[in-house]
């Protein structure tokens, strides 16, 4: 199977999301595309008879497919993604021209390019069985593909992932660049996540940006939502811990936001719209804009 469970139930939570709301968190259009007939219902069907897993606590509700999705499955992925492309538009305006997508998996950035992306080259960076699906679920639903995309299968486990960056035309080591790792650090090892650093330190400029979220638990709600979904998270950090690792790779918090803040800045609108099905940020889970120092 070369789908990531976690990746399809991420892209059904946002096509659920987009389909059912007119005010909403992060609006996906193209992320119900990313899935099959087949796998969505059975999705929306696995997680309906799991209710009481989620909360079992919870009374019985009449739309127990809606508390899931809003509680458990939809809040991470819809906040991580406001938060990343708010910070993408900030840094086109302030002269980015490389978007790295890692970890790319069911992402639809690149399919739905606003205007403000114009100057941007879009790299998309996946292991390869998941880029082949990923193309293969485009063509079936007949989405163009942008001049400015560059596929680079690699495994981001692997020490020598950098290669095909590294030997891909398009890219400019010496663009500023905005890195997105959105839902990859739980399934990295500590290890692994300084290689990481490491690697996009010696390739991009000073002043080149890093999006990212990261848990502060193995213990919490994407822990048990990693596990159900058949695989393991591997790492989790405090702020101080994450703080001193992007700083001894030349990285320096530049935003850090913990779940009251994050439910402020990006689910109000939709709380206030919605006040029957409110959301707020999973506790155990941080957003981080980190930038390369001048001086490195």
């Amino acid at each position: 199977m070369t789908q990531s469970m976690t990746a399809l139930v991420s892209a059904f939570s946002r096509a659920y999301h987009a389909a059912h709301n007119s005010v909403t968190v992060f609006r996906d259009p193209l992320a119900r595309a990313m899935l099959t007939d087949q796998e969505y219902t059975a999705i929306a069907q696995h997680m309906t008879a799991g209710a009481a897993f989620f909360s079992p606590e919870d009374s019985p509700s009449e739309d127990p497919l809606r508390r899931v999705v809003d509680q458990h499955l939809a809040p991470t992925p819809l906040g991580r993604a406001a938060f990343a492309e708010t910070a993408l538009q900030r840094a086109v305006g302030l002269g980015a021209g490389q978007y790295l997508i890692l970890g790319s998996g069911y992402d639809t950035f690149a399919y739905r390019q606003p205007p403000w992306a114009g100057p941007l080259q879009i790299f998309e960076l996946d292991r390869p069985d998941t880029i082949r699906d990923k193309v293969r679920r485009l063509q079936d639903r007949e989405i163009p593909m942008p001049d400015n995309l560059h596929f680079l299968p690699t495994d981001l486990a692997d020490a020598g992932w950098t290669s095909v960056l590294d030997q891909c035309p398009n890219f400019d080591p010496e663009k500023q660049s905005f890195c997105s790792l959105l839902g990859l650090l739980y399934y990295l090892p500590t290890a692994t996540f300084h290689q990481l650093l490491e690697a996009l330190r010696t390739r991009i400029p000073a002043g080149s940006s890093l999006v990212f979220d990261y848990p502060s638990s193995l213990a919490g709600k994407q822990a048990q939502l990693a596990h159900g979904a058949g695989e393991t998270m591997q790492a989790a950090y405090s702020y101080q811990e994450m703080e001193r690792i992007l700083s001894d790779h030349g990285f320096l918090i530049y935003e850090h936001l913990e779940s009251q803040e994050i439910t402020r800045q990006f689910f109000s609108s939709y709380n206030q719209a919605n006040p029957q099905h409110p959301m707020t940020a999973a506790q155990d889970v941080s957003y981080c804009l980190a930038v390369k120092h001048q001086t490195v």
